[in-house]
């Protein structure tokens, strides 16, 4: 079997054996296929996609690609969340603590920024001395002792996947549903987790642009993880704006930690309230998602969820005195305020645009050796709806770098589009699959 023959039958609309995708994983995982006949197969993929078989077979093989773990020792339920990906989307750090503090296990193996969108591990980086490469034993230990943890994956757990991923940033090959549905699978089911919550976004700003898409990227992914006795709920949500008002990975952490006092912008918390919601009906901590809700709020207006981060954050190698003291984070040395060239109401925001301006300021890479600059990014003030008078600002914007900057302002300057009338405001949270009183 040869790599050059897969390439060339996925190239011309054939269907892979599972033989065939085994091989290929196998090969990849190893170093004996190289990245550009992996890069070649990717774009094949992209163009002509796989049957849910070849989906659920490439999953599989990418799951085995390397360690398991086995968390039956530790708890009886784990559960996890996991995001197709936005611009200001950085709910990983208020669910994983909020969830465990309600009693839930949550093994959150998280990735980085990819394409226009940002990455968790990227933020929790931010936070001086944190450590998102844990051993499995070290991973473990901190889930029987803190209930949490939010890492990176490892040498041994999901290779396949490892190199795959970086490749697909920067081979433009992220928006395909296959590889995006396998990624996020073969990562979830190599955790060893029980449970899963899927944040599957649509709009301008998502890998998903249209409703139809998302549907279909979020049944896909509720069918491969009931094909591998998972329990599954995927929450279609709104990213035809940026979630939240702070896009960066060091001002992410900061709105995140606002969010856990119970402070932020409306549609952040909300988002988290309903994905931990899901989280603990999951994780059989409550039957009925609106006791989860409850609690969910119980544990942030206690401050049960704040000191559960911190916990997390001392655990991992951070400075936990980040959560009291923001300056403690990487902070940019210049920030300008971007005027609005028209006058009405925020009609639409190009979202992608905004996350490609925040990849120039430095906020997230260009190539897969590119450095993040974890201060940069912006602040938005105007969203959809809203209005504004020409010259008011619609965000600010944090920097280091002059050239960067210009370039990200003119990118950002023509994201926004403006109306006469005051349109209707996106709706955030838009349908529920997979679960007992949502659309099955």
């Amino acid at each position: 079997m040869r790599a050059v023959d897969i390439i060339i039958k996925k190239r011309d609309k054939g269907e892979l054996t599972r033989e065939e995708i085994r091989f290929f994983v196998n090969g990849l995982a190893t170093g004996r296929i190289p990245d550009y006949q992996a890069a070649a197969w990717a774009m094949a993929v992209l163009l002509n996609g796989m049957t849910p078989r070849e989906v659920t077979d490439l999953t599989l093989a990418m799951a085995q690609s390397g360690e398991v773990l086995d968390m039956s020792d530790v708890v009886k339920i784990a559960v996890d969340k996991h995001s197709t990906g936005g611009v200001g989307d950085k709910t990983s750090l208020v669910l994983a603590p909020s969830v465990a503090a309600a009693g839930v296990l949550v093994p959150m193996m998280s990735g980085r920024g990819l394409g226009h969108t940002g990455g968790t591990l990227d933020k929790l980086e931010s936070i001086p001395g944190f450590n998102v490469r844990l051993s499995p034993e070290r991973f473990s230990e901190m889930l029987s002792r803190v209930g949490a943890s939010l890492i990176g994956q490892t040498e041994d757990l999901v290779p396949a996947d490892r190199k795959l991923y970086a490749l697909r940033d920067v081979t433009a090959t992220v928006e395909s549903i296959p590889l995006i549905s396998a990624s996020i699978m073969s990562k979830k089911l190599a955790e060893g987790i029980d449970g899963l919550v899927l944040d599957v976004k649509t709009g301008s700003g998502a890998f998903m642009k249209s409703g139809e898409d998302a549907e279909r990227l979020a049944r896909a992914l509720v069918g491969i993880g009931r094909s591998a006795g998972k329990k599954v709920v995927a929450v279609i949500t709104d990213m035809n704006q940026p979630l939240g008002e702070w896009i960066g990975n060091a001002l992410e952490v900061v709105e995140c930690v606002e969010v856990l006092r119970g402070r932020g912008p409306a549609d952040l918390r909300r988002l988290c309230e309903e994905l931990s919601a899901w989280c603990l009906v999951l994780g059989e901590r409550t039957s009925d998602v609106e006791d989860a809700r409850r609690l969910y709020r119980e544990v942030i207006t206690s401050g049960r969820a704040l000191a559960k981060f911190r916990e997390i954050v001392e655990y991992q190698g951070g400075d936990p005195g980040v959560v009291d003291d923001y300056s403690r984070l990487p902070v940019a040395a210049r920030r300008e305020e971007l005027p609005s060239p028209g006058t009405g109401y925020v009609e639409a925001i190009d979202t992608e645009a905004v996350g490609t301006a925040m990849c120039v300021l430095g906020a997230g890479r260009e190539t897969v050796d590119s450095e993040i600059d974890p201060a940069v990014g912006m602040r938005v003030r105007k969203k959809i709806g809203d209005a504004v008078v020409a010259g008011e600002s619609l965000g600010t914007v944090y920097f280091n770098d002059g050239e960067r900057y210009r370039q990200a302002c003119e990118r950002l300057l023509a994201a926004y589009r403006f109306s006469k009338e005051r349109p209707d405001r996106p709706v955030l949270i838009k349908k529920t699959i997979g679960t007992p009183g949502g659309d099955e």
